[in-house]
This record gives C-alpha cells, structure tokens and sequence, in this order.
C-alpha cells in the first residue's frame, strides 16, 4: 500500500548535474523590487525570486530559491482619463546558488491575480477608469438626473461617501508574483537539488488516515455540495498559520456588514481586498477553522482554501484537511443576489501551488501525495462550476 500512498517523484528528484533549460518553459517568481508606472525610471534594476521548482522529465531542471536579475524597460504613465498606463520588465540575468549567473532572454507572460494584461510582447497594459463598476454607476446617475435631478444628486452624495474612483496606475509592491518565459534554451552547470525532506515513516497508516476524511464539503445557503478536499496538514494550530504568514498569504475577514461594505467598494473601484471574507462551507457539519487568501490588485482573482480541525492525530500531531481552489473571476448571481466567484476548474493546480508555497518556506519537514480511489474525478461546486482532479491529497507535515 506504500506505493499507492506516496507519489512525490516531482517534488525530491534531484538533477546531479547540469540542465538545460528549453525556450518556452515558464518561471513562476515573486517580485523583491517595487515597479510602478508613476515612480520607475526607463533601466530601473528589477529583480525577483523563483518560488516554485521547474520540472522536466521528473527531475528538477531549476531549483526553487533561483533569482532573476533585469530592469525597466518601458515605462508609461497615464496622464489622460482615456490613456492606459504601461509597464515592462525584461530579465535578463538567471543567477543558480552555487553558480555563476548566465544570461537569459526572457518575456513576461503574467502577473498573478492582476487586473492589469499582459500584451503578447510582454508589456503591462493599465485599466481604464471608465471600465470600472464605479464609472458605470456613474454613468447611470448621470441618465438619472435627466429624469430626477434631486434622487440622482442624493445618490451621487452617497456615491462619493461609499465608492471612490479607480487608481490606474500600475503599481506592484515586493510580492507581486509574475510568469517569465524563456525565449532561447539556457545551460545551467550547477545541479539542481529539491528541498531537503524526510521520508513519511509509516506511509500505510497517512494512506488509511486520508482516506478516511470526508472528501466533499457543503455549502452552508443553500446546502449544496461544494468544493473537494484536496490538502492535509499535519502539526499545530500556530504552525499552521506562521508558515501561510511566511508564504504571504493573510487571513480573512468575518462575512457581516463591514466586510461586505469593503468587498463591493473593492468590487467598484477594481481593487484588491486581501482580508476579503469567504463564503461559509461546512465539513462534517463544523465550519473551517482556519481561511487564507492570496491576492494582489483585484477581488476578482485570488487563491484561496479553508482549512478544517479532524478529531484525528498523526503521529501525536493535529490533522487538518483543507479545499483549496483559485477564484479566477467575478460575476453577479441573480439567484444569489449577490457577487460569486467563477474558480479554475483544474483544482490540482491550486493544490500545486499551495504546496510549492508552503515548501518555499523551508518549515516542511515532509510531504507526500496520496490516492484517493473514492474521489470522483469530474464534480461541480455548489455555484454549478466544474471541478476537474486527479483525486489526490497532497499531505504536508510540519
């Protein structure tokens, strides 16, 4: 049953020496340089981090901890209502630890959880103020007045005290994480080598644990079956919370009055809301104990999972399990009467970067992923969107 329960050949092969890194592989990154289309200067020096390992025929061709070294390369403020900021990073410089760095010809592809889009040749191009919720209700109070001056100018007043108007500029702060591709192969020398774990010392027993847990969470209003759960951690409450701290991910806020004010503001105004608060899902009839969210300058995209207390222990140590899916955009349900998000329906991807995440920080001692038979392979959460898995648990011990 051993080799049922553990499947992490992606994650521990090591490349002894040398890779080559093919044109058209994608590094995933996070910024350590502050751009912004209103304060960098044309040649600015930009550099960012690899945060998640590439890999090619199961075996690691560039280790996670890698830096990318570039600059500005264009830079565009938006003085006019109608004018689009831009912004454009070029990497050129892949520094390996424990080698010298080589050049690289690279081109930005994606900023994670961006309003902003990325054009086909790399550069970021800014929102418009007339494309935001605010500028249409604006909009809409301007035909009102025609019809009723004094309800449109109340209205306005109202407007003005709840929902301001949309910053343009493109301005990412250290964190920020983007996708790089390469444009020409590139040669490393130096052997790339996973993070140091250690092997699960009873795989039978974790593959009997996870397969024990409820696999199906339940939405709270209306009980519909929702999201899978894809994720098991193994340690302690504060364990937990220090190594989602130490990723970047923050809490979220209680649903009530405050918060959901916030979450339209963030709405109208095309803005991030980082503590943003989550719908209520229930495992086994109890709610999540713990919630993390990583955003960055828009409500609409985030990754996200809660997280559930088991009465169970591993080894002397708490478990928790956790649905984990990324909100990839907004929309209003008439029959909820209110804003749902639309999520990536390849849930595995979030599972993946979670534990990449989580790995990055240096605070797991051991992970495995494990067969779960009874999963099924094709669902749908509770707002109808398509889960697609290859039924998993990813198992993460602190």
């Amino acid at each position: 049953m051993g080799s049922r329960a553990l499947c992490v050949s992606l994650l521990l092969c090591a490349r002894a020496s040398g890779a080559v890194l093919p044109a058209g592989v994608e590094i995933h990154a996070r910024l350590e340089s502050k751009v912004s289309s209103e304060t960098s200067k044309l040649g600015d020096a930009v550099e960012a981090v690899v945060i998640a390992p590439v890999v090619s025929n199961g075996e690691i061709a560039l280790a996670a901890g890698s830096r990318l070294r570039g600059s500005v390369t264009f830079v565009k403020a938006s003085a006019q209502p109608d004018e689009r900021a831009v912004l454009a990073c070029s990497f050129h410089q892949l520094a390996v630890p424990g080698a010298a760095a080589v050049a690289v010809k690279t081109r930005l592809v994606r900023v994670e959880n961006a309003r902003e889009q990325v054009s086909e040749i790399g550069q970021i191009n800014g929102i418009l103020a007339s494309e935001t919720l605010s500028a249409r209700m604006d909009q809409a109070l301007g035909k009102l007045a025609k019809r009723a001056s004094g309800l449109a100018g109340v209205l306005e007043i109202g407007k003005q005290v709840f929902v301001g108007q949309a910053d343009t500029a493109i301005a990412y702060e250290p964190g920020v994480e983007v996708w790089v591709r390469l444009l020409e192969p590139v040669t490393l020398d130096a052997p790339q080598r996973p993070p140091a774990l250690a092997a699960v010392s009873d795989p039978d027993a974790l593959y009997a644990l996870v397969n024990a847990q409820p696999f199906r969470t339940l939405a709270e209003k209306p009980p519909n079956p929702s999201d899978l759960t894809n994720l098991m951690f193994i340690g302690t409450k504060e364990q937990i919370e220090q190594v989602f701290k130490a990723a970047g991910w923050t809490t979220a806020h209680a649903v009530n009055t405050a918060s959901a004010l916030e979450t339209f503001r963030a709405i109208a105004e095309a803005r991030g809301y980082k503590e943003a608060p989550m719908s209520t899902l229930l495992l086994d009839g109890q709610r999540s104990e713990m919630e993390f969210q990583k955003q960055h300058n828009t409500f609409a995209m985030r990754h996200h999972l809660r997280i559930f207390r088991r009465p169970d222990t591993y080894e002397g140590k708490p478990v928790w399990v956790a649905s984990s899916t990324h909100d990839t955009g907004i929309e209003f349900s008439e029959q909820n009467r209110t804003f749902i998000h639309k999520v990536d329906p390849e849930i595995d991807k979030e599972r993946a970067k979670i534990v990449a995440d989580m790995l990055f920080t240096g605070r797991v001692t051991s992970i495995a992923l494990v067969e779960r038979p009874a999963v099924p392979r094709r669902s749908n959460n509770a707002t109808g969107d398509e889960l697609i898995t290859d039924g998993r648990m990813a198992v993460l011990i602190f």
